[in-house]
């Protein structure tokens, strides 16, 4: 059994918490009009291939970085369409008491799932839209499966994270918010809510691979309105 792998990032901080070796694998079953990954979805892209094992003694090498809040991330594309290989690779990484974060927008669930889920020691879920037709409208998914995929997670206990990109224009406004924060209200796995301004740092690989950039008339997020707009956030988390 091998993983198919887009890229590697080994010092990585941003998805999870301390030093993590995060691992962005191939193949997407979304199309988000916000992806800065693009890349990922094509299945003519170059990427590696690894078997649990190899895959594993790569990440050993890093091992000692980690410290105690740091580990592996698995990330993508969507990486549940591997589950299977994860699945395999997180029993390794538990044999060596590694800290194991998974990074998806729940779209995929099945037995090989419910494995990673159980090894994994944080999920961050993207709630990409809070309406059934824009989630659509916007990634080509369902919003019914994210949330049936947090009902599970819930059902576990499982320590959760919510990310949501804001887009100008489209979610960048507190009512917009409080249609997401309605929806999470009632998972009490949930331990973090983080907003992530869109970006416009991966409009050259659209050009690149000839895909057309839904956004590509769309500015960034302006950096001090994410900070009011997370602050709002987490002001009404606090309160509830």
């Amino acid at each position: 059994m091998k993983g198919y792998v887009n890229s590697i990032e080994s010092l990585a901080t941003f998805d999870g918490e301390g030093i993590r070796y995060a691992i962005f694998l191939q193949g997407c079953n979304m199309r988000c009009h916000f992806c800065h990954n693009p890349e990922t979805w094509c299945g003519s892209h170059v990427y590696d291939q690894y078997t649990p094992k190899e895959l594993l003694n790569k990440i050993l090498r890093y091992k000692n970085y980690f410290g105690k809040s740091g580990g592996v991330t698995f990330s993508g594309g969507e990486p549940l369409l591997q589950a299977r290989f994860l699945a395999e690779l997180s029993k390794m990484l538990k044999q060596h008491d590694i800290n194991i974060v998974l990074d998806t927008c729940g779209s995929v669930f099945n037995d090989d799932v419910k494995k990673v889920i159980k090894l994994c020691d944080l999920v961050i879920l993207d709630l990409k839209y809070p309406t059934e037709k824009e989630y659509h409208s916007y990634t080509r998914g369902s919003l019914k499966r994210t949330l049936e995929f947090l009902d599970y997670l819930e059902t576990k206990k499982k320590d959760t994270w919510i990310r949501t990109v804001i887009v100008p224009g489209i979610s960048d406004s507190t009512k917009y918010l409080e249609k997401y924060l309605n929806l999470i209200k009632p998972y009490s796995c949930i331990t973090k809510y983080e907003l992530l301004g869109f970006h416009t740092m991966g409009f050259a690989k659209y050009q690149n691979l000839g895909i057309t950039n839904p956004l590509e008339s769309t500015p960034a997020l302006n950096p001090d309105k994410l900070i009011k707009l997370q602050n709002y956030v987490n002001s009404k988390l606090k309160n509830e």
